[in-house]
């Protein structure tokens, strides 16, 4: 059962508060759910306390369990430095995200292969020095190729 720690809505029109809950990805969102394990009130100031109420033992239980966040509540859980900071996606939108991570994702393998080809070209050119070497000494005679040997 894929499990998601992620916002269930609640609240009267126009003032939301969510629950932040695990629940079964399949799921509805205010639907069914396991625990609720916080609760985030976003009408309230920023700086009050009562704004994200979290129960953090209960979380990392959850994350042990192989619950993943949602992206909102996995950046509430960075700023309570339970997980680490995700990466910021704001003003990307997933697209553009997945995008921006295939494109760095060539680039690597990009510079992968040019550092290969290089690598090769280093031995193509070490092998023709071999042979022009090998060249030499045979021009010059088998006496002299004995003495290079040794």
């Amino acid at each position: 059962m894929p499990l998601k720690i992620r916002l269930s809505r609640g609240g009267a029109k126009k003032r939301p508060m969510y629950r932040i809950v695990v629940a079964d990805s399949r799921s509805p969102r205010d639907g069914a759910f396991l625990e609720r394990v916080g609760v985030y009130q976003p009408l309230l100031a920023k700086d009050n306390p009562e704004r994200l109420t979290m129960n953090v033992d209960r979380i990392k239980f959850w994350l042990d369990r192989g619950a993943t966040p949602t992206d909102r509540v996995a950046a509430f859980l960075g700023k309570a430095e339970v997980i680490p900071m995700p990466a910021r996606t704001k003003g990307l939108g997933k697209q553009k995200a997945r995008e921006a991570e295939a494109a760095a994702k060539a680039q690597a393998e990009a510079a992968e292969a040019a550092a290969k080809a290089e690598e090769d070209a280093a031995k193509a050119a070490a092998a023709e020095a071999k042979a022009a070497e090998e060249a030499a000494a045979a021009e010059g005679g088998e006496g002299n190729a004995e003495e290079t040997a040794s």
